[in-house]
């Protein structure tokens, strides 16, 4: 009854996820409706519209045609009547994630990780299949495999990550203790994985986190010029409220860009462009008041910002490596070094995921090519990370870690020796009166009361 109320609420958490999304675009854009086009206004686009945006939020490309005789009133060129869209606006797709990890880790505490994966991804893969059936658009087209597909892999991964994570640490009586348990005869190789994974963690976090300080930084600096394009677009309060939520759903992708930037290979905003610390090269963009943000123009000294990466690398290897310490498992070099390597690769893997959804086509025409390219992005942050964890992974170990070794080991062994001193009903070892048939340790004593004093590691500086 247990599993079968497990795999019932972790469909439920799907349901609320994918309802959510829904909620999110269709109440404003019920609003949009209303106000644009009345109570009386044809209600019939309003769900296929919402449903290939929600699609769309979860990296489902959209192939817009435009119709002659919007072409006509517009003036829009023939030429740019069918583009695709396929910069994702990764807010959207964030959510699912996290909510997903959230449902996969209350499975795995609940001791059925793999069932609770399994139901939820499957009750958010139904309801992305009656989405992707039932949205179709005239000039909005989207494709059904990719509609069901992509949405249900989010979830999945999102379920997985977080599962897993929680059920490793706590166990969960199946495949993953047989995993942790061979993992565990590695030796001083057992604990790379894990190290690896968190410091990977770490490192993302890190680099995330410097990026949106730097799209800050940068709406503080050339804040004037997102609000020229706003009053330049002459919308109404309306129109701006749209473009506002708008931009709101693409600030993950905008810190995607962010941190292409910081890590030197920079992104492009159409073909031919490239906005990179090393320079700047702009033709026409389009009006969107975010694209103020861009910088004119940049020096080949601006490369110096690709040491917050590798900060964020640092930040990675001093988190991993005193986690290490306090866990009481110094590795040599050989597996510190695979960690550092390992670090590099899951974020340069995680950048290049990042960089697939976040770029691609954002218009017809030159605006085929916009935001960073994925394997540039990844070999650069990938190896900024690489560079900034192995300093600190790899340096010698200074007095103050050697001593808190020492500390530990010394506490472990008067612990060993008081449960010992306890058992056999006899006083503390090395006390006057106590038993010599229960003195199993002939080391020498020296200190207040007879305590043992630890003893020095010859490979320590000498103080």
């Amino acid at each position: 009854m247990q599993r079968l109320l497990v795999a019932l609420l972790a469909a439920f958490d799907a349901a609320i996820a994918a309802a959510v999304g829904l909620v999110v675009l269709l109440a404003p854009l019920t609003l949009l409706w209303t106000l644009s086009f009345g109570v009386t206004a044809d209600w019939g686009a309003l769900w296929p519209l919402t449903g290939s945006l929600w699609q769309f939020g979860h990296g489902v490309p959209l192939s817009i045609e435009v119709s002659t005789e919007v072409l006509r009133t517009t003036g829009i060129a023939p030429d740019a009547a069918a583009f695709t869209l396929s910069v994702t606006p990764l807010a959207f797709l964030i959510f699912t994630l996290l909510f997903a990890a959230r449902s996969g880790a209350r499975a795995a505490r609940a001791g059925a990780w793999l069932l609770g994966t399994l139901s939820g991804s499957l009750a958010f893969a139904a309801i992305a299949t009656g989405v992707a059936l039932t949205s179709h658009l005239a000039a909005v087209e989207t494709s059904v495999a990719e509609g069901i597909l992509l949405p249900a892999a989010v979830y999945l991964v999102g379920a997985v990550c977080g599962a897993v994570r929680v059920a490793w640490e706590d166990g969960d009586s199946g495949i993953l203790d047989r995993v942790h348990d061979v993992v565990d005869s590695w030796g001083d190789w057992g604990p790379v994985p894990s190290a690896a994974v968190r410091g990977a963690a770490f490192a993302v976090v890190g680099v995330i986190a410097v990026s949106a300080v730097a799209v800050a930084v940068l709406v503080a600096a050339r804040g004037d010029e997102m609000v020229a394009l706003f009053q330049a677009a002459r919308v109404d309060a309306l129109g701006a409220g749209v473009i506002t939520l708008g931009h709101l759903a693409y600030l993950p992708t905008i810190i995607v860009w962010a941190a292409s930037w910081l890590a030197g290979p920079g992104f492009a905003v159409g073909v031919g462009t490239a906005v990179s610390p090393a320079g700047t090269q702009l033709g026409v963009v389009p009006g969107i008041p975010v694209l103020g943000l861009l910088p004119e123009s940049t020096s080949i000294w601006m490369l110096i910002v690709i040491i917050l990466p590798i900060g964020a690398g640092a930040f990675a290897g001093w988190a991993v490596r005193s986690r290490l310490v306090w866990e009481g498992t110094p590795l040599a070099m050989a597996p510190r070094a695979a960690i550092a390597a390992g670090i590099g690769v899951l974020t340069a893997a995680t950048a290049a995921i990042a960089a697939l959804l976040a770029g691609g086509s954002m218009g017809p025409g030159r605006l085929a090519e916009a935001g960073p390219a994925a394997l540039p992005f990844a070999l650069a942050l990938g190896g900024e990370v690489l560079l900034g964890a192995a300093i600190l992974l790899l340096s010698p170990r200074n007095r103050d870690e050697l001593a808190e070794e020492r500390t530990d080991r010394w506490v472990a062994e008067m612990t060993v020796s008081d449960a010992v001193a306890s058992e056999s009903g006899d006083a503390m070892v090395g006390w006057p009166g106590a038993s010599p048939a229960h003195d199993h340790d002939t080391a020498p004593l020296d200190g207040v009361g007879g305590f043992r004093l630890p003893k020095r590691d010859p490979g320590d500086p000498v103080r």
